[in-house]
């Protein structure tokens, strides 16, 4: 084995008396280097993306959060919040009321989700992170907090106590909806906007925040139903026992959600594109190795002399066939090498310098992870021992005669 890698590693980094072998091994070697500098940028940018698109997630959605499996509300009795409290790792807790609403403000409309939260809602999410302008919700009063989208689509004003904004909801109950006054079948209010929200642009135009009390009245709903409950988990908590808890206390059956289960469509959307994005360029890479097996089949055709000499002194054909197939994985490995500490000087220009941008104040996410790293490096090592091997292969008897 030594004999063999003691000759490709001659074989690899001394010059061809052929000067079109030289040529056509830099081209396959800077291949190698292109490809895997490529794919590790490439798998960098999307990991940037990927963190830049969930970070709503971690300020908005809640550690775990407790939905009905059916119908729209859960019974949480008094008994069942002191359980509730009493689990280890439930480090707060907040009761939801969300019900989808009719907006109007001065002959404009707007379809919404009134969100209706108590006044542990800020120790569940960073009200920080997402309070955009104004200020967040007093309880017991008739203020709403909405998101920016809201208010561009309504022209809505902050404290506007000459306009308040109308909000409107189908009363519950049946029967059939009055003809001459089609209003009488909506419970309807007037709210002063006390506050912006900015998360992201499909949430900044999906929800109102009102207080829970005001949400109830609003839903004519009594003090035990909510529509789901909110939690934050301790740093130190298990998550497994901690649904284990709840379970016990809601004996009927309810969804349990963390916060990947809650946006869980994203997330595989996500990771579908990251797999393809993956996908395509090993395959260029795969096409980039083509030029690697060109090249060591030439170099056995150029060292025909040298190869009968060995074998006339006692090599083994499986040993001359290890000689090429080492020097095609050394330059894959080692090429390999080079393209990702490229990549990652890359990488680190674009967090430092940011020279490439999405607008002319966001730069393009990128994200140095050392997955990335291992997943670069284990491909181009799997594929550039396998096109070895198959360069390799022609070495055959008749080489030798």
């Amino acid at each position: 084995m030594n004999f063999s890698l003691y000759i490709a590693k001659r074989y690899l980094f001394s010059k061809s008396s052929n000067n079109a072998i030289n040529i056509i091994t830099g081209i396959a070697a800077v291949g190698v280097v292109v490809g895997a500098m490529s794919l590790f940028i490439v798998l960098s940018g999307f990991s940037g993306l990927k963190d830049f698109s969930l970070q709503f997630t971690n300020v908005f959605d809640s550690d775990l959060k407790i939905y009905p499996e059916k119908g729209k509300t859960i019974n949480f009795s008094k008994a069942q919040k002191e359980q509730l409290k009493n689990i280890d790792g439930v480090a707060s807790f907040s009761e939801i009321i969300e019900e989808r609403v009719f907006l109007h403000y001065k002959a404009k409309n707007h379809i919404a989700y009134i969100k209706g939260v108590d006044l542990n809602y800020g120790n569940v999410t960073q009200l920080d992170s997402i309070v955009y302008y104004g200020n967040w919700l007093l309880s017991h009063q008739n203020e709403v907090v909405v998101g920016l989208a809201t208010i561009a689509k309504l022209s809505l004003g902050v404290r506007d106590y000459g306009e308040p904004l109308e909000i409107y909801v189908p009363k519950p109950g049946t029967g059939q909806i009055n003809v001459l006054d089609p209003t009488d079948a909506f419970n309807k209010a007037r709210v002063v906007v006390s506050g912006v929200y900015q998360v992201n642009e499909d949430l900044d135009s999906k929800y109102v925040f009102s207080d829970i009390a005001f949400a109830r009245q609003l839903l004519s709903l009594d003090s035990t139903t909510v529509s789901s409950i909110e939690m934050k988990l301790l740093p130190t908590a298990s998550e497994e026992n901690v649904r284990a808890e709840i379970e016990k206390i809601f004996p009927k059956e309810i969804l349990l959600k963390n916060r990947i289960q809650q946006n869980d469509a994203l997330y595989k959307m996500l990771n579908t594109e990251n797999i393809a994005v993956y996908l395509i360029f090993t395959l260029v890479l795969i096409i980039a190795l083509f030029n690697v097996i060109g090249s060591i089949i030439m170099m056995v055709l150029d060292k025909r002399k040298n190869i009968k000499t060995l074998y006339n002194m006692g090599a083994s054909l499986p040993e001359i066939r290890r000689i090429f197939f080492m020097q095609g994985t050394l330059m894959t490995v080692l090429g390999g090498l080079l393209g990702i500490f490229l990549g990652i000087i890359a990488v680190l220009a674009q967090l430092k310098f940011e020279f490439v941008a999405i607008t002319s104040t966001l730069p393009y996410p990128v994200k140095l992870e050392l997955l990335n790293i291992l997943i670069v490096f284990v491909t181009i090592t799997i594929l550039g021992i396998i096109a070895s091997k198959i360069a390799s292969s022609r070495v055959r008897e008749k080489l030798l005669v």
